[in-house]
């Protein structure tokens, strides 16, 4: 189906408000507020409950099956023999209700040091009805995203793990023909890499685990929907962070965790009137060159580079390995999107399965992520429970 002139921009419009807010509520004037552009902003939601509970706190978390959505690296360390997990969101309902995200994974541990997995995330933007100029009705049409990962994580020694993963990603956001130029569902191809250090210590008289993680995640080949348009950059990302479990006894156990997180994206410079780059660089640059690009491009120098770095901290009570309450803050700059935010959970481990909750805290009106909801089922198998 094809959509032209005013039918197809308004269509357009509807779904980059959609796909920019649920980013990073980035603009494209080049202006130093927001100014980090990337497509399929849908890889940098988290799907796990836990992690987000926690405040989207997680890569140096110790592991569970929902490991490869945050630091891959992490399966490695992981007991059971192999396990999945199903998460799913419904996303910005505030604004739209039938947005939503479900993810799922799975692993298998091939030997002591070596653990595979696999997972499926998929982003529907919900039903949109079509109209061409004349306003009249074209059917419905179902934007969607999805990516398909592929890991490898292995241990070395007792203390370090590596991980890594290869991504294919695609991109449905239109249909038909968009403002004169044809369109296609976009395509890309990214790889992670990560890395897991935990050590066994002893603080203040009691038993304690310092764990420490990375994850450049989503780096690879830019997206294309059209031949005409420029290619947007996929949403590369540093994270980078650490944790603290503390075993106080047999029942009670508490986990403390920090990350930081940057998008190494080009950020998008100053211009006059003209177009001429005023400050910052130029960001129509290759991949790596990007990336390299994304730590010292700032217009607003040093202090404006600084201001691209978010910050999640979260805690997780245990009691008896049975039951768990959580709590987290997102921090991000005002003039780099202006997500904060409280976030609050819970988790029950029975017999096989893990049952966790996130709530994310906060008011429609000032935030457009207030409300929202996230569930994840995890199954633990053993060799015993199988027989």
């Amino acid at each position: 189906m094809n959509l032209k002139n005013g039918g197809a921009l308004l269509f357009s419009i509807i779904l980059s408000c959609i796909t920019l807010i649920q980013a990073k509520a980035q603009n494209t004037d080049g202006s130093r507020t927001n100014n980090v552009m990337t497509g399929v902003p849908f890889l940098l939601i988290t799907p796990d409950a836990r992690a987000g509970a926690m405040g989207e706190t997680g890569v140096a978390v110790l592991p569970d099956a929902n490991a490869m959505s945050i630091n891959p690296s992490k399966l490695a360390f992981l007991e059971k023999p192999y396990g999945a997990s199903l998460s799913y969101s419904p996303w910005l309902k505030s604004l739209v209700p039938d947005i939503n995200l479900a993810y799922l994974s799975g692993y298998y541990r091939a030997d002591d040091r070596t653990t595979i997995g696999a997972s499926l995330r998929y982003f529907s933007l919900g039903n949109i009805p079509l109209v061409d100029e004349n306003r009249n009705e074209q059917g419905m049409f179902n934007p969607n995203e999805f990516a398909i990962d592929g890991t490898f994580a292995r241990k070395f020694g007792e203390e370090f793990s590596l991980g890594t993963t290869a991504r294919f990603i695609y991109s449905n956001l239109t249909s038909g023909q968009i403002s004169g130029g044809q369109q296609k569902p976009g395509t890309a191809f990214a790889v992670d890499v990560s890395g897991f250090f935990k050590k066994p210590t002893i603080v203040f008289g009691k038993d304690a685990i310092l764990s420490a993680g990375i994850n450049l995640s989503n780096i690879g080949t830019k997206v294309n929907y059209s031949d005409a348009a420029d290619k947007p950059f996929l949403p590369a990302n540093f994270k980078l962070g650490g944790a603290s479990t503390f075993i106080l006894d047999d029942y009670n156990q508490i986990t403390i965790g920090l990350d930081f997180n940057k998008l190494m994206v080009p950020t998008q410079p100053i211009r006059d009137n003209n177009g001429n780059i005023i400050a910052g660089k130029d960001p129509d640059v290759s991949v790596p060159a990007g990336i390299f690009q994304s730590f010292t491009d700032a217009p607003g120098g040093f202090s404006e580079e600084l201001k691209e770095i978010s910050i999640s901290t979260g805690i997780e009570y245990w009691y008896n390995q049975q039951f768990a309450v959580r709590g987290g803050y997102f921090y991000e700059s005002p003039q780099k999107g202006d997500r904060r935010y409280l976030t609050l959970g819970a988790g029950l481990k029975y017999n096989v399965f893990n049952i966790d909750f996130a709530y994310l805290v906060g008011s429609p009106q000032k935030n457009p992520l207030a409300n929202t909801l996230r569930f994840t089922l995890i199954f633990n198998f053993d060799r015993e429970t199988k027989k």
